[in-house]
Parts: C-alpha cells; structure tokens; sequence
C-alpha cells in the first residue's frame, strides 16, 4: 500500500508522515514527530508548521493532535477542487493574456485594422451562439447582465438569456436578467425565469423592454444581428467602449424595473369576474409591449383602452402591469 497517498490533496512525504504519526500516536509531543531528529530539525518544523496551518494539527507542543481524516480529508480535497477549478477558468477564457501580449508588438496600420475586426465577431448560427455563451458561462469571475424581450420560450425564439447555465456559474457570479412584463403571460417564460430566480439570479420585469443584451464581467458582450429576429445569430464584442454602453443601457433599464421576487409571492386569493372587453384587454396587456398596438388589436380607442387596463389592474389588485400580467397567469385569465 503506499502511504504517501495524500500527496493528490497537496501534503509532501514529509507533512504525510507527520500528520500519521499523530494519528497513531494521539496526544504525544510535537517533538516526537518524525524529521524531529537535528539532522531533519528544520524539515521536521516546517512540515509541523504547515499541517497546523492546514488545520490538520491542533494543541500545543506537549500536547499534539491530528485532526479526524473524517473531516480532514475532504476539506483538502475540496480546497484542491476549488483550485483546479479556477485553474480551468482562467485556461478556458485565455484572451486578457492574447490581448496583453498583442499590445507588446508594434501596431501597424494593418494590425490595427486586424485588432478592430477581432473585437467584433458575428455568430451567425444559433449553435455557435449557444456555445459562446456556455465558454462565458464557464469563464464568468464576477457578474453576468441578461436583458431578454422574448415572451415566448420556443427555442427559435429565444433570446440570448434563455442559453445561460447557471449550474456552470461559479457561485460567487452575480446574475441579473431583466425581462419584459408580458413574458409572464407565457407559461413557458414563466417557469424559467421561476427556475433562475430559484437557481441565486436576480431578477427583474420591465413593462416595455425591446433589447437584447447578454455582458459578462463587463469586458465582452453579445447582441443580436437582427433584434427583430435573434434566429439570425449575435455580434460578440470585447470592445470597451461599446460594452461600456451597454452596461449603461442595462442599468438604466434595471433601476425602472420591477423585483420579479415581490410579483411571485404576491397574494393571489382574491377572485374577481372580468367581461368579455376587459378580458380582450388583458389579453392584449399580455401579449403587447405597446399601448397603441394593444388598442388596435382590440379595437378601441387609446384612451378607452388604457382605462380597462386600469380597472383590470385594480380586479387584480396588482400595483402594475408587471404583476397584473403574472397574476392574471396564475388564475387562469389569460
């Protein structure tokens, strides 16, 4: 059997043979411990040192123990994860080092001209959209911002958000989605924006929303070709300016929003009988981001339209069209 197996957690022979020794001999003085002798004086101290700094030691000199392998071990191994981990992260996403190394080269008109196309990429297929966005999932330190109009939940449809893997986000990435309040209408977009805010994402219901916006740690950025179609693929970026821009757009667009947290848990008891026009109405509510449009649709005046809405919201008991549209969902009224 070999007994330097911990050297895959991290600890030398040396540290191994001392952690053991004091798991056979529970209690007994620092000075026992193997590497004690003055010839291995100082390997024997740092080895000592060092468990104790791992927490794999506890007491004083005269009095040495080695704490439980139980607990000991898969401590270890998890600070080795952990480190591999972000390892493979920094591996994965190797570009702040491509770009540090080209700024030590002269930059010719034609370099120049090279540097600019590479910081906007187009994606022209929805698979390379799907695996940029698994790459920045996984590459993600900090912070990813999702502004996503899309009402619907069919894959052709779906907005550049709809991609992203919260299971390979690292726990301490802060996620913000923002989506339009007539996404709540959709049984589909619901219970996916249900399943991210249960999964740590914040996120927030806008009443009028029409940009499509994916950042991740406000260095790179993706947005559609065709915002009226993001079938047709995404520009990428990495362009400072331009991700600064959009930055700024998404948080201007976040501090009018609504908490999508205080829209699910509000009370849904109340139950309330619409006429045939305020439900044509809601339904509109639900299904257009624009007033006028809505009115059309249901043939009404703009002004007579918005006063349905109006009384619609107070049936509801909804504070705005946000939790007008997810409460009207969850009774069945749309």
């Amino acid at each position: 059997m070999n007994t330097h197996s911990m050297s895959v957690l991290g600890l030398t022979s040396a540290e191994e043979d001392v952690y053991r020794h004091f798991l056979r001999n529970p209690g007994t003085p620092e000075g026992e411990a193997p590497g004690a002798l003055p010839e291995e004086r100082e390997g024997g101290v740092r080895a000592v040192a060092r468990l104790r700094e791992l927490r794999l030691l506890h007491g004083d000199d005269a009095h040495t123990w080695a704490v439980d392998p139980v607990v000991a071990v898969p401590r270890l191994a998890g600070e080795r994860l952990d480190t591999a981990h972000r390892t493979m992260r920094q591996l994965v996403d190797v570009r702040p080092i491509l770009i540090s190394l080209r700024h030590e080269r002269p930059a010719s008109g034609d370099a120049a001209r090279r540097e600019r196309a590479a910081a906007l990429s187009r994606l022209e297929d929805l698979r390379e959209v799907r695996a940029r966005v698994g790459q920045l999932d996984f590459g993600a330190r900090s912070e990813v911002l999702a502004a996503d109009p899309c009402d619907a939940s069919a894959p052709e449809s779906a907005g550049y958000a709809r991609h992203l893997d919260l299971g390979r986000l690292s726990k301490t990435v802060r996620v913000r989605i923002l989506v339009r309040a007539t996404a709540l209408a959709d049984a589909g977009s619901l219970d996916r924006l249900r399943h991210l805010h249960r999964g740590g994402a914040a996120v927030r219901v806008a009443d009028e929303l029409s940009e499509t916006v994916l950042v991740y740690d406000r260095h790179a950025a993706l947005v559609p070709i065709d915002a009226r179609d993001t079938g047709r693929g995404a520009l990428y970026t990495e362009e400072s300016g331009l991700v600064s821009s959009l930055v700024g757009l998404f948080e201007r667009l976040w501090s009018g929003a609504t908490d999508f947290a205080g829209l699910v848990t509000a009370d849904t008891e109340q139950v309330a009988r619409l006429t045939d026009t305020q439900r044509l109405v809601l339904t509109a509510m639900c299904a257009v981001s624009k007033d006028e449009t809505g009115a059309r649709q249901a043939r009404m005046s703009l002004r007579t339209y918005r006063r349905h809405i109006s009384d619609v919201m107070r049936l509801l008991g909804a504070c705005n069209r946000a939790q007008a549209a997810l409460l009207a969902r969850e009774r069945g009224w749309v």
